[in-house]
């Protein structure tokens, strides 16, 4: 799970026209961020994009595979697909695959219904 420099760097480059794209560290992979909503993760010097029922068809089709953090588990992949090296290349057409990536995970969390915090938990009086 590790992830070069050169090959972040390059992503973020690609990226550029999709505006101020962020990366963190996350669990030895990198995380990919457009004004906090994160929409793709760069692992093993693989990018893959955030995929739902509007837009995973077309990575099927490019015969991508799909991220999976456990190889021992296989059966536990996640909702993101590999970007074809070919839109890779191609910034104009990596932004439309970015720009789709993007609504997927911003429609994903409006759907997400809000946190709610517990309640503080009750402390007795200490006894004197």
């Amino acid at each position: 799970m590790a992830v070069s420099d050169e090959f972040r760097e390059f992503v973020l480059e690609q990226l550029r026209s999709s505006g101020r794209v962020a990366s963190r560290p996350m669990f030895g992979a990198v995380g990919l961020y457009l004004d906090g909503l994160f929409f793709a993760l760069i692992d093993d010097d693989t990018l893959y994009f955030k995929t739902d029922d509007s837009n995973r068809a077309r990575y099927e089709r490019a015969g991508s595979k799909r991220f999976c953090p456990f190889p021992d588990r296989p059966e536990q992949p996640m909702a993101y697909w590999q970007v074809p090296a070919e839109v890779l290349e191609d910034g104009e057409e990596l932004a439309q695959w970015a720009r789709e990536a993007m609504a997927v995970a911003l429609a994903a969390r409006t759907r997400r219904p809000a946190r709610r915090r517990s309640p503080p938990r009750h402390r007795p009086e200490p006894r004197r």
